[in-house]
């Protein structure tokens, strides 16, 4: 599992040298994995680099996970009518740890393909779903995350300043919603609405991500925030997920 997880969007094609440094192992217990993995199929190999690339298994495993969680099935069909109504890239992130997941995304004509795929993963702290969730935890929890969680300077706008930082979830606490701009993608406002687990913890958001260039801050927060709030309050997990 540590050399599966050594792939991402950074790290696309690697050798064995590569798989070493990432996950910490030996470079013959690599080799040993890697050459079972790669029988077993979740492995390519190019016969000619000798480098090594996720197989079509890898997608096997999302669409596995896809299929057994509970609120991407409760969300999807409301997340395609948002979509539609608001003309706007729409998605829903899980937080995991200290990081948020997208698990449902619906893209507009204009989406880049980063902002496409399922299964991206960023800081919380730097991200509207983040700072939405982050928002609901209670004082001490809340002061634990904004102090010791990692950022991650994404872009040359990304916020390093902490206490900036705590600013923006005190805000999304008092108005019940997240807002982030040119946090991770340049000339790109972030929305977000937090979707909570039958013990009233925050386990999810609907997340709108627009563009700088036609909305304005204001705009966003009269116009659009209403709509995820709304949708992410019709979103109900029966038990914490």
């Amino acid at each position: 599992m540590r050399i599966l997880n050594a792939f991402d969007e950074r790290h696309s094609a690697l050798g064995l040298t590569e798989i070493a440094s990432l996950t910490g192992l030996d470079k013959s217990a690599v080799q040993r994995l890697t050459n079972t993995l790669h029988k077993i199929g979740y492995l390519y190999k190019d016969l000619e680099s000798r480098r090594y690339r996720p197989s079509l298994r890898f997608l096997e495993l999302g669409n596995a996970y896809l299929w057994s969680d509970p609120l991407v099935q409760l969300a999807m069909p409301k997340l395609i009518e948002l979509g539609r109504k608001l003309g706007e890239r729409v998605n829903v992130a899980r937080l995991d740890g200290r990081e948020i997941v997208y698990i449902v995304r619906i893209p507009t004509q204009l989406t880049s393909f980063g902002a496409m795929i399922a299964g991206r993963r960023l800081p919380a702290l730097t991200t509207s779903s983040g700072r939405a969730m982050i928002a609901c935890f209670d004082e001490g929890e809340r002061k634990e995350a904004v102090e010791t969680w990692p950022i991650v300077a994404l872009t040359p706008k990304t916020t390093l300043d902490r206490k900036k930082i705590a600013v923006a979830i005190e805000d999304a606490a008092t108005c019940g919603y997240g807002l982030t701009q040119n946090e991770n993608i340049l000339n790109e406002i972030g929305i977000a609405a937090p979707i909570f687990a039958g013990d009233g913890r925050p386990i999810a958001t609907v997340q709108c991500s627009v563009s700088s260039l036609k909305w304005s801050v204001d705009r966003v927060r009269s116009e659009i925030a209403p709509h995820i709030i709304e949708v992410a309050n019709s979103i109900h997990l029966s038990k914490r997920g």
